[in-house]
């Protein structure tokens, strides 16, 4: 039995070893094991092992600097698809402030509909909206601060007009939180359907492999692989009773939101389920650590975008491997033997310093988007804002045709005039050209 009040009084001398053998035993025989006090030395020990895992990050958190995203993209439809001639129906996206995956529905080619639309049109305002909210050390106007990855969402969404379904995967670098009056870079990661992302740290010092430190779940309806949560906009082709709504209702109420901590140095893999239903984990980090070996020197040095390509290359590679018999044999899956056929997308990004350099660069960038815009208005003042496709003009002129619509319909019954344009160009081409752009700058 265990100890009792008379077994710890003083036995005698001459039973006394036994006594103590005996109620060791005792102990060994209970099967759930109590609560065992740890000695000074061990403990000891242990906060040597917390303060050695925890002191790199200490040290970038009192660096007290903006980060940014550098990053590659790769995408490719499954050779099987090619061959049935489905369209890809996937985008991704590659900025400083924000990555994105999409991953469209290839089934609407069957209603005479281009799936890649939506999703193309959707990341390129997202990308708009996030030079103008995230970017460090640029005046904002109180109407245009970021509010969330939710809300960047919604207004990509009530902006584009293409029609599609797609699931959606974002993740946003907010520079802006501060933590007792340091900076502490968080990364915001919205999810809607089957997209995952899984992030990845060296915790025990620069010369370490990389573990897996954080990963989403997917959102699927029933289980089923087939059957992703979707952001849609479709016409009555598809579904006659189609509101708005319902989509704008998926992005508030059906959204995965999670937020992270950043540090110099973390890896970001981004993708499609092409790529996590066919890849374990742990086959992920085994290509990340081939490729993206240690430092030999504890100082951070980015990793040559090059690399990061290289990276989302091979992910890619060896996700559509899986769906090829070798010899005769199918290889493991996460969804069983083989995997199963699909278009594959990936984003790769190592978080990095934000300097002058990326500064100057993507002023570049946006000063020429701008006059891009101006162009394509012939001036800074469009004439034309109906015929416009540029999402600024495009975002006023729908504003204005609502709140025309309204009046009319609060000012008697007559019927309204604004009905969505069925010219679901958005940019028009669906072209993917810059998903491969990224923060280049080491």
């Amino acid at each position: 039995s265990c100890f009792s009040k008379e077994s710890l009084s003083s036995p005698p001398a001459s039973v006394e070893g036994l006594t103590v053998v005996r109620e060791m035993a005792s102990f060994q025989d209970i099967k759930r094991s109590p609560t065992f006090m740890v000695q000074s030395a061990q403990q000891r020990g242990i906060l040597d092992e917390f303060q050695r895992r925890e002191q790199h990050f200490t040290e970038e958190y009192q660096k007290n600097k903006p980060l940014c995203f550098s990053a590659r993209a790769y995408q490719q439809t499954h050779p099987a698809k090619v061959r049935m001639g489905y369209k890809d129906a996937d985008a991704t996206l590659t900025s400083p402030m924000l990555l994105g995956v999409c991953d469209g529905v290839s089934q609407l080619e069957e209603f005479n509909m281009d799936p890649s639309l939506l999703p193309n049109e959707i990341l390129r305002i997202c990308e708009e909206l996030a030079m103008l909210q995230l970017m460090p050390d640029v005046p904002i106007a109180p109407q245009d601060q970021y509010r969330g990855p939710i809300s960047l969402l919604k207004e990509a969404y009530q902006t584009s007009e293409s029609f599609g379904s797609t699931t959606v995967l974002l993740a946003a670098l907010d520079n802006g939180t501060r933590i007792h009056g340091k900076l502490h870079p968080m990364i915001a990661v919205l999810s809607i359907g089957d997209c995952e992302l899984l992030m990845l740290r060296r915790t025990n010092g620069r010369q370490s492999d990389l573990e897996a430190v954080f990963h989403t779940e997917m959102q699927r309806i029933d289980y089923n692989v087939q059957t992703p949560l979707q952001l849609a906009r479709v016409d009555d082709r598809i579904d006659e009773d189609f509101d708005e709504s319902i989509a704008l209702e998926v992005i508030e109420k059906g959204s995965a939101v999670h937020c992270v901590s950043a540090y110099e140095g973390d890896v970001l893999i981004l993708g499609s389920d092409g790529v996590f239903d066919n890849l374990f984990l742990d086959e992920i980090v085994e290509i990340c650590n081939e490729i993206l070996v240690p430092p030999p020197t504890p100082e951070f040095k980015p990793a040559p975008p090059a690399v990061l390509s290289q990276v989302a290359q091979r992910i890619v590679k060896d996700s559509h491997a899986k769906s090829d018999a070798k010899q005769g044999q199918f290889l493991d899956t996460p969804i069983g033997k083989g995997g199963k056929v699909d278009d594959t997308s990936v984003v790769v990004a190592e978080i990095v310093e934000w300097t002058e350099a990326h500064k100057e660069i993507w002023s570049q960038v946006r000063n020429r988007r701008r006059w891009q815009g101006m162009m394509a208005c012939e001036g800074a003042q469009c004439n034309n804002p109906e015929a416009c496709s540029t999402a600024a003009c495009q975002a006023d002129e729908k504003a204005r045709q609502k709140a025309k619509a309204k009046e009319k319909a609060n000012s008697g019954p007559e019927e309204s005039e604004y009905s969505d344009s069925e010219d679901d160009d958005g940019d028009g081409d669906g072209d993917n050209s810059n998903a491969n752009e990224g923060c280049s700058i080491s």
